[in-house]
């Protein structure tokens, strides 16, 4: 079949065809979920809106291989193989590729990444990648003339003119509900955004915005912990009234403080950001520990993470570079973050510390990886990385675990902080985002916030301070914003930038 050749344009509609069938099932079950007319409104859209895909990716298709079969050829493999990984997720996870999925993978490390290997994984790139490759490879194109092709792109781009009209009557629907479904369309989800997030990084690229300067107001030996925590979500912390013991040590600890507050956004890169800067803005400015180091205070930051914004101080540390100091199997895990900790503030010469511990705890779809084999306390736990395929008790016994271990972390932490008589001390703990444990069908993080369910959204604010000297308000519905006003108003730093109603310390 084929030996002879195919006509540019019927191998334009078998390619287009294939796409369609392959990897845009989510666009139809998006659809049926959501579009609320009647029965036959609704299946009409689903035939349209699979209509307007064929015929659009048909006449890119078309005009790339005329151009150059080669290059056609090419970008139609790498289009296959990316769109069977991208459908394996939708699928898997249930997420969206929009500019902020294509952040979170262009952010993950190489250990993070693997940890999405599985079999489903192998199946769908083979299936659906690796085979209809071969297909592209090796069929033989007929080109066909300059009138027959200009006849072809004019008839479809009159097509695609008449559908949209004739589907005028959906365009609310469809504009409401854009992200969702140009973030389930292959392959221009990713080829899009692609360009979005490269385009917005460059914007992030530029000099940072420096912020006024800072003075101190007074000598008082003060220190700051600011542990970042990976995807915690406040519904499973005991302190916050989750019915199972997920904190066993931090509720027993004196001047231990919750405040219910969301995120700003559902992945690290832009949840850390929030937690660093003073204020909700797409501007550049600078963020927390680069300003109190301009500023003359000791900066330290510990990091076992990754997607973090430009940090621009002196002591940066990684995990491995606290590997050597480190003993014990704790060392495999986020506790490395605590090695000579305590005997790195007092060797400081400064009188004003921020320390900034990044964690990566609760962050999926290896959960049961990521605490050492004693905090394994409920069980059965989730090993799977296709989180479906687990039971509900499996995957939330596995995270439930992560937050024992993160509230020994944090128990540790202020045990070390007590032992530091001449200073003042206060330890935040502040999640980047939440997570979904297979509610609503949804696992990890990164929906787009204006549809991410409070699970993505709602995180753990977390305060001790070594003594009551400072009173905090009460009943507070906070965000990351917060955190730097506190700071700077726990370290007596004054600043014109500093916002009272923004810190958790009365007057």
């Amino acid at each position: 079949m084929f030996k002879k050749g195919i006509k540019l344009s019927s191998f334009i509609l078998i390619i287009s065809t294939i796409n369609l069938l392959l990897y845009h099932l989510p666009v139809y079950r998006f659809t049926l979920e959501n579009y609320h007319g009647k029965n036959l409104d609704k299946i009409l859209l689903i035939l349209s809106l699979a209509v307007l895909i064929l015929a659009l990716n048909a006449f890119i298709f078309y005009l790339a291989l005329f151009i150059s079969r080669f290059i056609g050829k090419f970008f139609l493999v790498l289009f296959t193989n990316i769109s069977a990984i991208a459908i394996y997720f939708i699928n898997t996870y249930n997420v969206i590729i929009d500019k902020t999925m294509i952040g979170n993978i262009l952010n993950t490390n190489f250990d993070e990444s693997t940890s999405f290997l599985s079999f489903g994984f192998v199946l769908y790139l083979i299936l659906m990648g690796i085979v209809p490759s071969v297909f592209i490879i090796k069929i033989k194109i007929i080109k066909e003339g300059y009138k027959k092709t200009l006849k072809h792109i004019f008839l479809t781009l009159l097509f695609i003119i008449g559908l949209a009209y004739i589907n005028s009557s959906n365009w609310l629907w469809i504009d409401k509900n854009s992200k969702a479904l140009g973030g389930l369309a292959m392959p221009w989800s990713y080829v899009v955004n692609l360009n979005r997030f490269y385009y917005h990084k460059s914007l992030e690229n530029q000099e940072q915005i420096l912020l006024p300067d800072a003075t101190l107001k007074d000598d008082e030996k003060s220190v700051v912990v600011l542990v970042i925590g990976e995807s915690a979500r406040s519904k499973n912390f005991s302190l916050y009234g989750y019915k199972k013991n997920t904190n066993p040590l931090l509720s027993k600890i004196n001047n231990v403080y919750i405040y219910k507050a969301n995120s700003c956004a559902t992945y690290t890169t832009a949840g850390v950001k929030c937690i660093l800067e003073h204020e909700n803005s797409s501007r550049l400015n600078e963020i927390l520990p680069n300003y109190l180091f301009r500023n003359d205070v000791e900066v330290i930051w510990r990091t076992n993470n990754w997607g973090e914004p430009n940090i621009k101080i002196k002591n940066y540390q990684k995990a491995g570079d606290l590997e050597k100091k480190c003993q014990g199997s704790g060392c495999d895990y986020d506790e490395i973050l605590l090695t000579n900790l305590k005997e790195q503030i007092q060797s400081s010469k400064k009188n004003k510390i921020l320390l900034v511990l990044h964690t990566s705890t609760s962050h999926g779809p290896t959960y049961y990886k990521k605490y050492p084999p004693k905090f394994n306390k409920f069980t059965p736990v989730c090993k799977s990385v296709e989180l479906g395929k687990c039971t509900q008790e499996e995957l939330i016994n596995a995270y439930n675990n992560t937050i024992v271990y993160t509230d020994y972390i944090l128990a540790t932490l202020i045990e070390k902080l007590k032992q530091l008589d001449e200073y003042n001390s206060l330890m935040f703990y502040v999640s980047d985002h939440g997570e979904s444990l297979g509610e609503k069908n949804l696992y990890m993080h990164g929906i787009p916030k204006s549809i991410a369910p409070k699970e993505q959204l709602d995180i753990p604010f977390i305060v001790w301070q070594s003594n009551n000297s400072r009173k905090l308000k009460k009943n507070e519905f906070l965000s990351q914003h917060n955190v730097f006003h506190s700071v700077l108003d726990f370290l007596a730093i004054e600043s014109p930038i500093y916002d009272k109603n923004m810190s958790i310390f009365k007057e």
